[in-house]
């Protein structure tokens, strides 16, 4: 065979689209860039941004979401320990030595993958931080590190006042009247300190049993008078009630912020209506008889309480017992008697009921002679 002499080729129609294939393969296998490549992730979390504090008496509690991503957007499985710090200043650039921490979690379960995580700590401020600056405020933060004890830096950071707080009041009391409830507890004597920053209140709240909900019945001045009514109660339900004192700061902006003191134990309260309501007054009875059947008519003022149902009369001659002239409570104060009979005095009393059966005491009695 020599050099350069061409030899034809026979080719199949099927063998075609094979050959085609082969070529553009080998084109964009020559042309195709292999990239760098990429760093290991260092797995550290993202720093929480919805890190919140509240405080109650003198214990702090931190809420944050634990993060499930890294800074390099890797999904994270779990992270290691939670430093919480804590600094009198009004920004923290660095943790520094933490005041405590939280043990690693759990990030992601068959059951419930992708599931925000939330977790929380308790702080409990010491007493000399909180009078050594009463108007002031402490700052906190978190990092969350890796299993590595290495994190990507500081929370979003949260504020809470620094203004001292009082136990609840003692002998804390509630009492069921007609009226509504009435909470009562024992005087206290007014804290030091600088009356135009601080001032303190009584706070008494309440939920319905078997219920969250917290709805304020009131709030007194710490030097006023130790008690109030609960008169927006509904009758037959139970009650718990508590209170506790709120510091008042007034700041430098003008504005006023609220601390709550720790809540006194809750009391349990039945709301049960045993009180009548209130006694009829100005009973009069009138004879009227000429040219037609006799009667009586009566007359009184009539009760303004709201859970009113109606009245009853009574009715007895001298020295007999009274007796119930109407079967069902009447709804209006007045009643014409018509079985009167000639030559015969008769007294009349009158009694208000309620919607749960408690009666009033008779009123005062009226009299009338029928000739």
């Amino acid at each position: 065979m020599h050099s350069g002499t061409l030899i034809p080729v026979r080719m199949t129609r099927s063998a075609l689209p094979l050959l085609l294939a082969l070529g553009a393969t080998l084109i964009f296998t020559d042309c195709a860039t292999i990239a760098p490549p990429q760093p290991p992730s260092l797995d550290l979390p993202k720093p929480p941004q919805d890190l919140r504090a509240t405080r109650k008496g003198n214990r702090v509690t931190l809420t944050w979401t634990v993060p499930t991503m890294t800074t390099d957007r890797q999904t994270m499985r779990s992270v290691g320990a939670t430093q919480i710090c804590r600094s009198p200043a009004d920004q923290l650039k660095e943790c520094g030595t933490p005041v405590g921490q939280v043990a690693p979690v759990a990030l992601a379960t068959a059951e419930a993958p992708g599931k925000k995580v939330t977790t929380s700590y308790n702080d409990t401020l010491p007493p000399a931080t909180e009078n050594a600056n009463p108007s002031g405020h402490i700052t906190y933060a978190v990092e969350v590190l890796n299993h590595a004890n290495r994190g990507a830096g500081l929370s979003n950071q949260a504020r809470v006042l620094l203004a001292p707080t009082l136990a609840g009041p003692q002998d804390f009391a509630a009492r069921v009247t007609k009226d509504g409830v009435v909470l009562s507890w024992a005087g206290i004597p007014s804290p030091q300190g600088n009356p135009a920053t601080l001032h303190f209140m009584v706070r008494v709240s309440r939920r319905d049993e078997g219920s969250q909900r917290q709805t304020t019945v009131g709030e007194v001045p710490l030097q006023g008078q130790p008690s109030l009514t609960d008169s927006n109660i509904e009758w037959e339900k139970t009650y718990e009630y508590h209170a506790e004192i709120v510091t008042v700061v007034r700041q430098d902006s003008g504005s006023e912020a609220q601390v709550e003191g720790d809540d006194t134990p809750e009391l349990k309260v039945v709301a049960k209506d045993v009180f009548p309501p209130s006694l009829p007054s100005g009973l009069q009875a009138v004879f009227s008889g000429p040219g037609q059947t006799p009667f009586i008519d009566l007359i009184w003022a009539p009760v303004t309480d709201s859970d009113l149902a109606g009245y009853n009369v009574y009715r007895h001659e001298e020295g007999a017992e009274p007796v119930k002239l109407n079967s069902d409570p009447l709804k209006t104060p007045a009643y014409r008697d018509t079985h009167v009979s000639a030559g015969k005095r008769y007294f009349y009393s009158v009694t208000s009921i309620d919607v749960r059966g408690n009666e009033s005491a008779k009123s005062d009695e009226a009299s009338e002679s029928v000739p």
